[in-house]
């Protein structure tokens, strides 16, 4: 009985392994079919979506299938959001330049006021997609509700930031993981502490 146990067990690793695995190369296929800059971030919903729905006890989906659906589906929002979030990230970037070099001759305040902007873009960044694979809203109210959960469920910003971290650390430090498990497990993790809101915001709503 053990070893059938051990065997049972082992066999549900690998499938894992394996669906985690396929995720990944197709994240990276679709980001490349949309040359990158088109695709990266449609890419990056469809591998949430799929990661929702296994969160959900959908596990036999066909994977190829719905990442494509999804893809196809949030094409335009995704790449809306995603431009969006880019072009802001962007402006930081050269605030942060200018603040940088222009240390001695600004007043205290506005270096302060650009970590606290900085704060809440970092949030609506790590929550925006989830709730865009979630939720039919706009993108305005996609970054509203990114700020409101971002800093009333903290502790779950905290973790799923550090997940990104520490992913991109054992990324850069192990290449080899990159086409095969760097995204997918990122996707699922951050999905898994998405949903623990969701379900909550979900049955609150329905009741």
């Amino acid at each position: 009985m053990k070893g059938k146990q051990i065997v049972t067990s082992l066999d549900l690793i690998l499938q894992w392994i394996m669906r985690l695995a396929f995720v990944n190369v197709l994240w990276i296929l679709f980001s490349l079919m949309g040359f990158v800059i088109g695709g990266v971030f449609p890419a990056t919903v469809a591998a949430l979506g799929v990661s929702r729905k296994w969160i959900m006890g959908q596990h036999d989906i066909k994977i190829w299938r719905t990442f494509k659906q999804i893809y196809r589906q949030e094409f335009i929002g995704a790449n809306k959001l995603g431009w969006l979030l880019s072009v802001i990230g962007g402006l930081l970037y050269l605030n942060y330049r200018v603040i940088i070099n222009s240390a001695e001759d600004i007043f205290f305040i506005i270096p302060f006021a650009f970590y606290l902007l900085l704060f809440f873009y970092i949030i609506v960044v790590i929550w925006s997609f989830p709730l865009l694979t979630h939720y039919q809203a706009s993108i305005v109210q996609h970054i509203k509700n990114a700020i409101i959960i971002g800093l009333t469920k903290i502790h779950y910003t905290i973790v799923s930031g550090f997940v990104i971290v520490l992913t991109m650390y054992l990324s850069l430090s192990y290449p080899g993981i990159i086409p095969f498990f760097s995204f997918s497990i990122v996707s699922l993790l951050c999905m898994w502490f998405s949903m623990q809101i969701f379900s909550k915001v979900d049955n609150t709503s329905a009741g």
